[in-house]
């Protein structure tokens, strides 16, 4: 089945609406404070048009983080579909994520709008498969077991906050640490335990109350 191709003003605006998000994103991990006027002028459209598609800041930041969260969820979705080796699955994952760079939203946007129903429906479940993730590569005896949830959710965020030059540079250097912390993740022949208790999943979580 084939999709019929936009009208002229429908292809237009969803034109607009990619540029607008696209500016979001990127005026609001730099600045989460800038005004919703810093995304129509980096987007090139008009206030008005932003406002017809997004009444308010919040509406635009609610939207950038659903659609991250449908994000992740779509690449963990593919990693738990792939019923190959455990330890590449495992590592898969990762890799999607860090290339969605989809934890770049909550360095920078935890806590600065109100979730709505739906957000919290997603970030339900994209909790829920980044526990059977985890889970599985536990259980198949190839991710360390001292390791929990919440350490890989803290990590990719230590990954997203890498940022060096151009995207291109700054990809290639994500990968980089990634591999290594791979290699801290998987198991061993012997490892010394962490020290300190793991993050709780109410620290992470207390950041999205505004």
């Amino acid at each position: 089945m084939t999709t019929a191709p936009l009208s002229g003003r429908k292809a237009q605006a969803a034109r607009n609406d990619e540029l607008i998000l696209s500016a979001a994103r990127a005026v609001f991990t730099a600045d989460p404070g800038a005004p919703i006027a810093a995304v129509a002028e980096r987007a090139g459209v008009g206030i008005s048009a932003l406002y017809r598609r997004y009444p308010s800041k919040e509406a635009l930041l609610q939207k950038l983080c659903g659609d991250g969260l449908k994000l992740y969820i779509a690449v963990t979705e593919k990693a738990m579909d792939d019923q190959g080796d455990p330890w590449e699955a495992f590592a898969g994952y990762m890799r999607g994520i860090v290339d969605a760079d989809t934890n770049s939203l909550t360095i920078r946007l935890a806590g600065t709008f109100q979730p709505t129903e739906e957000l919290y429906r997603d970030a339900a479940r994209s909790s829920d498969l980044a526990v059977q993730a985890h889970a599985r590569a536990v259980e198949a005896g190839v991710l360390r077991p001292d390791v929990t949830v919440a350490d890989i959710a803290l990590l990719f965020e230590q990954l997203a906050s890498i940022k060096l030059g151009d995207e291109e540079r700054t990809t290639q250097l994500r990968h980089r640490y990634l591999a290594l912390v791979l290699d801290a993740l998987r198991v061993p022949q012997g490892h010394r335990p962490l020290p300190g208790p793991p993050p709780e999943d109410r620290e992470l979580q207390a950041r999205w109350t505004p």
